[in-house]
């Protein structure tokens, strides 16, 4: 297949916005999949923070991390996202490079916890305020259940109205996919 699949998209985007001694964020630090890119992205100079509300998530980051030496880039938060500007220290505002989310719920875990469109809309509109020109914003949404239906189209409904004059907003998906295939919507704050 010469078409990216979802999250090596996602990985592109990044690579494209995210570079050595940057700052970036994990906004669903999961199974600490994007937060071990992010890290080897920003490099020992860089910095990154990564946020989850479950322990087994930070847990299963924090081992990732340590196994790869990366710990000392990286942040882990026990706390929603939505927490991000109480967080990332001030001195980095203006200066995060790139964000990511995967939406839904912890691959392995407790299926009943899910992000909510309320909450990854409060940091969508906190990152663009910390984040630099041309920085990303990659939201990757599963959406193949009933609570990540709502807060697709929440979140559709709400990036549809931002301001072209202060970010571009792009959606990468497969239309002809079964059982409601993840896609993703990118936002470069201008």
């Amino acid at each position: 297949m010469k078409l990216d699949r979802v999250i090596p998209f996602a990985h592109q985007l990044l690579g494209k916005a995210v570079s050595n001694g940057e700052i970036a964020i994990d906004a669903t630090m999961g199974n600490g999949h994007d937060t071990v890119f992010l890290a080897t992205l920003v490099g020992d100079n860089g910095k990154v923070f990564s946020f989850d509300i479950q322990k087994d998530a930070l847990h299963a980051t924090q081992e990732k991390l340590t196994s790869q030496k990366l710990q000392d880039i990286v942040s882990l938060h026990l706390c929603g996202h939505e927490h991000i500007m109480e967080i990332v220290p001030s001195t980095y505002h203006g200066k995060v490079s790139g964000a990511i989310f995967n939406l839904g719920y912890l691959p392995g875990g407790d299926k009943s916890i899910v992000t909510k469109a309320e909450t990854t809309i409060a940091a969508i509109e906190q990152l663009l305020q910390i984040l630099s020109k041309e920085g990303v914003i990659v939201l990757v949404i599963y959406h193949g259940h009933p609570e990540g239906a709502i807060e697709r189209d929440k979140l559709i409904a709400y990036v549809e109205n931002i301001d072209q004059q202060k970010a571009h907003v792009l959606r990468y998906q497969f239309i002809n996919g079964i059982n409601n295939p993840p896609f993703i919507i990118a936002i470069e704050k201008r």
